[in-house]
């Protein structure tokens, strides 16, 4: 599934499954898995046993307990949120003045700009 249409630090909005409605900025794309990760989404519990490792100043102790892990997401169940109208959208796509392929909101038909 190369060629993704969300880029990292999207702000998309998640349409199905338990965190449905929740939106969020994109913080890592596996454009091969077809999956993203979203900051706040998808949290997941992982217990984790205190450890000790050692270095030259002698122990140190690693921190156990029940920690929050993000996990990723499908990325058919995220929709981008355009910046000008502020709405779920599809992504499109066109030249631009330069002759650069852009993307381009289906509903306000803005450009989307990466970054």
């Amino acid at each position: 599934m190369p060629g993704v249409d969300i880029k990292k630090d999207d702000n998309v909005r998640v349409i199905s499954g338990k965190d449905r409605g929740k939106e969020g900025r994109v913080v890592r794309v596996f454009p091969v898995e077809g999956r993203v990760m979203v900051d706040g989404v998808a949290l997941a519990k992982k217990h984790s046993r205190t450890g000790a490792q050692r270095t030259r100043t002698g122990q140190q102790l690693q921190q156990g307990g029940i920690i929050d892990v993000e996990m990723s997401v499908d990325i058919s169940n995220v929709q981008l949120i355009c910046p000008s109208c502020h709405e779920p959208t599809r992504v499109g796509h066109r030249l631009n003045a330069d002759g650069v392929k852009v993307r381009v909101c289906r509903k306000c038909d803005s450009e989307l700009h990466d970054g």
